[in-house]
């Protein structure tokens, strides 16, 4: 390849320092390949803390950041039912952003091929050698990176053309009550005692830190978000009505939103770069789980370029995303009831089994069989329904024929 005119030519540059760029860069350093990531600067463009969750066998990577994990599952149903399994081998496992973020850059630090900058990246284009990041330092002065390849992390701003689009979307509140209320070893995935919306499914979510202290949820799957008093009042009703908590203080707050669409994400954006990350599909659409997708995804990555291979994996496989855009589809129409949806998956099939299915680890006759467990005619229907939906980039779901 031809070298640039000027500067370092990295082997990588990673732009955006979410979870994402930070494993890709982790593992890329790990087999000695030469890069650079790009963080945006102390700003409006950095990110509030935030909490990624997966579940995972054995102590993996990033165990150090690990700040809380249970080995024991509970999904409760509307009705008050619970479903309460230990996954052996897996384990559900919550990782904050901050000290994510410290472990990465401090392995980093310790790489001769590896640094960190803080600027904000504008363009990535093609270049004779691979292509070219354009930048903006902490300071206002232009910087060009010049990579082999260029890996991009950054949100896209429209989600691509889909036949479905629903958001999953929330509130937590990360509480300390006045008394012990809640159980260390377990964790809730899926609470339906709250009050379900006209369109969708909502559910509460409560991982214990501490018999005192849990990050309390109210999340929804539905077209659009809520307010920010409307997910308060949500929260409220849920701790005081359904867990009965009592007094309580809350600690700290965080929101989102995730796409959970069939939408084809585009993993390559020009001859040299490519997008990872939610912006290149990691998101599971039926779970909005990414975390894991990532994790994987940035293995593969720095295989592939070990071996020269240069092929980019993509994060799920079409077998899952096809399944998922079924599921995706039911949900949106109302063809299914979410909330015994998941309750009835959760109670038919072994809580591992179906933990390594929304993960895409699953073998064709398990996901045979985990689909003999769902409504059987409606999912049909719905299949055959997708191949004659248009895909459209209207920031909704496509509506079913007539």
């Amino acid at each position: 390849m031809t070298a640039p005119v000027q500067g370092r030519l990295d082997d990588v540059v990673v732009v955006g320092g979410g979870a994402a760029g930070l494993c890709l860069a982790h593992w890329l350093s790990g087999t000695g390949t030469g890069v650079t990531l790009v963080e945006a600067p102390d700003g409006p463009l950095r990110p509030a803390e935030r909490t990624w969750c997966y579940w995972e066998a054995g102590a993996g990577e990033f165990e150090e950041a690990v700040v809380a994990s249970w080995e024991r599952l509970r999904v409760r149903g509307p009705d008050g039912a619970v479903i309460e399994s230990a996954p052996a081998p897996l384990r559900y496992r919550m990782v904050r952003s901050g000290p994510f973020e410290r472990l990465v850059h401090s392995r980093l630090a310790a790489s001769p091929a590896a640094r960190v900058l803080r600027a904000t990246a504008h363009e990535v284009r093609d270049a004779p050698y691979g292509a070219e990041v354009r930048c903006t330092t902490a300071g206002g002065q232009p910087l060009v990176l010049h990579g082999r390849r260029v890996f991009d992390s950054r949100p896209v701003r429209d989600t691509p053309p889909h036949r479905t689009l629903l958001l999953q979307h929330f509130r937590g509140w990360f509480v300390r009550t006045a008394v012990p209320r809640f159980d260390p070893g377990v964790a809730d995935l899926m609470d339906f005692r709250v009050p379900q919306p006209g369109h969708g499914l909502a559910f509460g979510y409560v991982l214990p830190l501490a018999p005192d202290r849990a990050l309390v949820e109210y999340t929804e799957f539905s077209r659009a978000p809520l307010t920010t008093d409307a997910y308060e009042a949500a929260l409220l009703q849920y701790t005081g009505e359904v867990l009965r908590l009592g007094r309580f203080t809350v600690e700290s707050a965080e929101q989102g939103a995730i796409p959970m669409t069939d939408a084809r994400f585009p993993r390559r954006t020009g001859r040299a770069a490519f997008r990872i990350g939610a912006a290149g599909g990691a998101t599971r659409p039926a779970t909005g789980y990414t975390f894991a997708a990532v994790q994987r995804q940035s293995r593969a990555i720095a295989t592939a370029l070990r071996e020269s291979s240069g092929v980019v994996p993509p994060p799920h496989g079409r077998r899952a995303l096809a399944m998922d855009a079924v599921l995706l589809r039911a949900l949106d129409t109302g063809r299914v009831d979410g909330p015994r949806f998941f309750t009835d998956l959760f109670r038919r099939v072994p809580m591992e089994r179906l933990l390594r299915f929304l993960d895409g680890g699953s073998t064709p006759w398990e996901e045979f069989g985990i689909g003999l467990r769902t409504p059987v005619g409606p999912m049909l229907r719905t299949a055959a329904e997708l191949p004659f939906l248009a895909r459209r980039a209207t920031g909704r779901s496509e509506e079913s024929p007539r």
